[in-house]
């Protein structure tokens, strides 16, 4: 089983996804750097975990 991301991951990354669809990819390194331009005040544990979850919605949006 994977990890489990919680309530504050989910709602950012969800947020980012349809604010910023058209700049995010499935590429997590761009994705890290586009998430710490939209919010530069969060820190570097919580811009990696919402990169990475948006990297894992990007592709799961691409496979249907």
């Amino acid at each position: 089983m994977g990890r489990i991301k919680t309530l504050l991951t989910k709602r950012l990354s969800f947020e980012a996804v349809d604010r910023f669809k058209d700049r995010l990819s499935e590429e997590f390194e761009e994705n890290k750097k586009v998430i710490g331009e939209i919010m530069p005040s969060g820190s570097k544990k919580v811009r990696n975990t919402v990169a990475g979850y948006v990297t894992r919605l990007m592709k799961q949006k691409e496979e249907y």
